[in-house]
């Protein structure tokens, strides 16, 4: 079933190419930049600027002309003319670099190498070794080629220790493993994207990546916490209105698949259907709806592969199962909104609804089936008038059982990590961020402080794990955002990092982080307090604010 389902990708990325030769002329090479927050704010006096109309919602984006000016300067921080091949290819260029009228081509080696003393825990030193390698290819101006991967070994601070020897995931990279009885882990990680501008209108991207939609730190619609997945995206757009439509394949370790007899099957498997539209309005606000329906690949009818009903890519397409409790899939609808209040400033929101019963959301009484997310935002550029200084405010919550399903196969979830928020659902969570780059230099602090319900058992379930079925809920009124176990978490994260160069972003950097864990009915509580050191390289986005 899988190969067969696989055909028929294929078949249909060939069939949007071909129709692309009949498509407008595209001006200006297009570039695939790989998601990483850190790098993305410092596009924030373009994408955010009164005089701007961008579609700033979908990540990664696509770097074409509109965003060109501002990356070019960003490629070139600190270059300056070196004599040397040692002195060119260290601060100035790719390590392969090859460029002609009609293709572009470039490889570097990406180490990660960091070392960390963990001062406030168990003391234990901590380290990375990671040694990677990415390619990328241009032909012409309408396809381009990324591919990365790379070979890790690590030791951890304590809590994610026990959460990667838990769970089997190392957080945003997918299977990690306990090499020793030390604790070391190992894993590798790999992606790769190919995109074809078909014309003016029209992108088509085949990806083993993460995606992400909103304009915040966090997405409660779709975010990029979770290991990387294989995924077929149409981006249309015209005039005012940008659409995507999504498809995945992605993989369930929660479940395995099963023999009668001993036999490594490997894990289970789901899909999903993803569908974006956003609309500027205007050069201040811009509204986007969206709608995700995620399925198993197994129910208590057997086996399930791709449903074609869902290559239907209009909008809303089957919002009567909200109110369907027996329905084998999951569906979410969600709202997304950015108003650009000054200049230098936008506020921005999203909203999920998971479930809906009119009646009882309301009534205010705490019904079960009120499933829903929320955030609330502001984020600019240029603070107090000082240039290059970012900042983001947020604040995201969910209820109790948003993201789960009676069916715990189909829920909001990829390798055993949420789809939206880290923190699963029974949450209430403020953010603050700053980052500001001077030169060759960058600086950045982050500031999260939140509360979520814990369970006491594996057995009862007041609706913060999204792995658990919802219909084992405790009760059917009375529920509340952080009921169970009360858990408070601080998390604070500075770095500094001199850039070598900008071109796969060669760092030097040092980096401090507090985090304070606590269960005050329990009178528990876990610190870690570390400092850190290393020589990193490459763009990506890793969630330990957990």
């Amino acid at each position: 079933m899988v190969r067969f389902i696989d055909y028929r990708y294929v078949r249909l990325l060939s069939c949007m190419l071909a129709f692309g030769s009949f498509g407008l002329h595209v001006n200006a090479q297009s570039t695939y930049q790989p998601y990483s927050y850190h790098f993305y704010q410092k596009l924030n006096s373009e994408l955010y600027h009164l005089d701007t109309r961008y579609h700033t919602a979908v990540k990664p984006m696509i770097i074409d002309n509109t965003l060109r000016l501002r990356y070019d300067s960003l490629m070139q921080i600190g270059v300056r003319e070196r004599s040397s091949w040692w002195g060119r290819k260290l601060y100035n260029e790719h390590l392969v670099d090859i460029k002609k009228d009609d293709h572009t081509f470039y490889a570097d080696f990406l180490p990660d190498f960091q070392i960390g003393r963990d001062f406030a825990g168990d003391g234990r030193t901590t380290w990375l070794n990671t040694r990677g390698a990415q390619a990328g290819l241009t032909v012409g101006d309408r396809f381009s080629l990324y591919v990365n991967i790379f070979e890790n070994q690590a030791m951890f601070p304590g809590y994610l220790d026990d959460y990667i020897t838990r769970t089997t995931v190392t957080p945003g990279q997918g299977y990690g493993k306990t090499v020793s009885e030390t604790g070391k882990k190992d894993w590798m990680y790999t992606t790769a994207n190919v995109s074809y501008t078909v014309n003016d209108y029209l992108n088509v991207t085949l990806a083993y990546d993460k995606n992400f939609i909103g304009d915040g730190y966090r997405s409660m619609l779709l975010s990029d916490v979770s290991s990387n997945y294989t995924a077929l995206k149409l981006t249309g757009k015209i005039g005012n209105v940008q659409y995507l439509s999504m498809w995945a394949y992605m993989l369930d370790p929660m479940h395995p698949r099963s023999s009668d007899y001993w036999v490594r099957l490997g894990d289970n498997w789901k899909w999903g259907a993803f569908q974006y539209l956003d609309w500027n309005v205007n050069n201040r606000l811009s509204v986007g709806l969206f709608q995700s329906v995620v399925w198993g690949a197994r129910n208590a009818a057997g086996r399930r592969g791709f449903d074609f009903n869902y290559l239907n890519p209009i909008i809303v397409l089957r919002p009567v199962e909200l109110t369907n409790t027996s329905s084998p899939d999951k569906i979410h609808l969600g709202l997304n909104t950015k108003y650009k209040v000054l200049k230098n400033m936008a506020v921005y929101g999203q909203f999920l609804l998971g479930e809906f019963t009119a009646s009882e959301f309301f009534g205010g009484e705490g019904h079960v089936n009120n499933k829903w997310g929320a955030q609330l935002g502001f984020r600019g550029y240029d603070a107090f008038g000082i240039k290059n200084l970012n900042f983001l405010g947020e604040f995201n919550t969910a209820r109790p059982y948003t993201y789960t399903h009676f069916d715990p196969v189909s829920n909001y979830s990829n390798y055993g990590e949420a789809l939206a928020h880290p923190w699963g659902a029974n949450f209430r969570e403020f953010v603050g961020i700053l980052n500001y780059s001077y030169k060759r230099f960058d600086f950045s602090f982050q500031g999260t402080w939140g509360q979520f319900g814990t369970d006491p058992d594996s057995i009862t379930n007041y609706g913060k794990d999204i792995f658990k079925p919802y219909d084992t809920h405790l009760r059917v009124y009375g529920n509340y955002i952080g009921q169970g176990i009360k858990n408070n978490l601080l998390y604070a994260d500075g770095r500094v990092s001199y850039l070598l160069n900008p071109k796969y972003n060669l760092r030097v950097e040092a980096g401090g982080v507090y985090r304070r864990h606590s269960v005050p009915e329990q009178g528990k509580h876990h610190q870690t307090g570390m400092l850190t050191l290393g020589l990193r390289a490459s763009f990506r986005n890793f969630y330990y604010d957990f």
